[in-house]
């Protein structure tokens, strides 16, 4: 083993210890080690950083997602300077970070219903009711699906009507409440699911067709497969809809019907916020200027506002 991979796995661990999950992170900083190992460099140098985090496998070119990768090393090389002083800290402008993100792809009722109807096609059995519970439970809660695949049996109420979403992203956790419809969905999917595994191999609510928890890495294929047979396609130069634009449809959906019934939308957000497990109001606010509805709808509240305060 390598001097830097040796401490590289080193300050992994004691980060991993302290509760950062650096699941991408790590992937990225080993991957810089061996980028190092292949050119027998033991030292981090500036120029090697940078060279690494440009030359991306996907051959992306967005500084964006490059300045990100450089962050990885930066830190770490900050952690090895206090070892070795003669260890380069990579400058922290040296790539662009101005964030620009993809609109998102919003699936309509219809759309869902059609996603659905081809999850039910699958095979065998319980593939298929999997993933349309999978599809369903997404839409109804705007949960990501990352804490759907992780969702343990223990945190699922269905006489409540409750899910726990228990240790996600940013280490929160957070109560899900469900609408009696869909805690009636995945009471059938429940035994449907214990009809032919009584013994399951993991604790996750939704399981595999093997009986094992599904796998997040691999969903992205057969939700591939299931946009292609329900006939939905992409705006030209916009990116395929992914299964995480359930997500973005859920939030769009709601915010759009709080304008709609006349309510307190500003009043309303911190809710949404904290139903969808944000860290920062930024990123629901995010919504009002990424949907071209809901900016016409929320500047024709403040226009509406701005007439009141003149009549007056």
């Amino acid at each position: 083993m390598s001097p830097l991979r040796a401490r590289a796995e080193e300050y992994l661990a004691m980060r991993r210890a302290l509760g950062f999950k650096l699941t991408t992170q790590g992937r990225h900083l080993m991957s810089f080690v061996r980028f190092c190992e292949e050119r027998c460099v033991v030292r981090v140098t500036a120029d090697l950083a940078i060279e690494w985090a440009t030359q991306t496998s996907r051959g992306s070119g967005d500084e964006v997602y490059q300045a990100r990768r450089l962050d990885v090393v930066r830190i770490f090389a900050r952690h090895l300077q206090a070892l070795d002083p003669a260890t380069e800290v990579p400058p922290a402008d040296v790539l662009s970070r101005r964030y620009r993100r993809i609109p998102p792809y919003l699936y309509s009722p219809q759309e869902v219903a059609a996603l659905m109807g081809a999850a039910g096609t699958l095979a065998p059995a319980l593939r298929a009711a999997t993933w349309r519970t999978l599809i369903g439970l997404l839409a109804v809660t705007g949960m990501r699906q990352g804490e759907a695949c992780r969702l343990e049996r223990d945190n699922v109420d269905l006489q409540a009507g409750t899910l726990v979403i228990a240790d996600s992203k940013f280490g929160k956790s957070r109560l899900v409440f469900l609408h009696p419809t869909a805690a009636a969905a995945l009471r059938a999917y429940e035994r449907a699911r214990d009809r032919l595994f009584p013994e399951p191999m993991g604790g996750t609510f939704l399981i595999n067709s093997r009986g094992g928890p599904l796998d997040g890495h691999n969903i992205q294929h057969t939700f591939a497969a299931l946009i292609a047979a329900a006939g939905i396609q992409a705006p030209p130069g916009r990116r395929p809809p992914r299964l995480h634009d359930l997500r973005h449809s859920f939030t769009v959906a709601t915010m759009l019907d709080w304008y709609r019934d006349g309510g307190n939308v500003q009043a309303r957000l911190p809710l949404l916020f904290t139903w969808l497990g944000h860290v920062d109001p930024k990123s629901t606010y995010w919504y009002l200027q990424a949907v071209p509805e809901l900016l016409a709808l929320a500047a024709g509240r403040l226009q509406q506002q701005a007439d009141g305060r003149a009549v007056r």
